[in-house]
């Protein structure tokens, strides 16, 4: 399997872990006074949407890439809040819907993989790589809690 290839099913893999941890309590925390599951799904659908929004979609039109530069701990309180408006099922719908956008829009790609965007700040090769890591960051921690309950 080729570098794109891996890519793409670990990035799709969120999709598929959000569905697996669907019969959780998504009230409990991270840790100790963190986020809860809910939170945490909700933080990942929020920058899936920004970066959809912001950068994929415009370089699937070919226009420019408009990225902010953001506050990132007001940009994951303000998903955080969010996130209480939503129902599980509801973010569950919207994490999936987000997520299989940005993946089909990137598949379409593929003359745009490594070219730069943004004055040099990311290619897609290097924003699936982020948040794959992103990805897996929070679902260790979240994989952390169901092992603790079925411990």
């Amino acid at each position: 399997m080729n570098e794109r290839a891996y890519a793409f099913e670990e990035f799709e893999g969120w999709n598929q872990f959000v569905l697996e941890i669907k019969d959780m309590d998504w009230s409990i925390p991270i840790r100790e006074g963190a986020w809860t599951i809910h939170s945490v799904v909700t933080h990942i659908l929020m920058w899936d949407q920004y970066f959809l929004e912001a950068a994929i979609d415009p370089i699937a039109n070919h226009q420019p890439v408009m990225l902010k530069e953001l506050d990132f701990d007001a940009f994951n309180q303000q998903a955080a809040d969010y996130g209480q408006t939503l129902s599980k099922e509801e973010l569950i719908e919207l994490t999936q819907r987000y997520r299989s956008n940005i993946i089909d829009r990137l598949k379409a790609m593929d003359d745009e993989w490594s070219r730069s965007y943004a004055d040099g700040k990311f290619t897609l090769e290097s924003y699936m790589k982020d948040f794959i890591w992103h990805d897996q960051h929070h679902r260790h921690q979240i994989e952390e809690i169901r092992a603790r309950q079925n411990a």
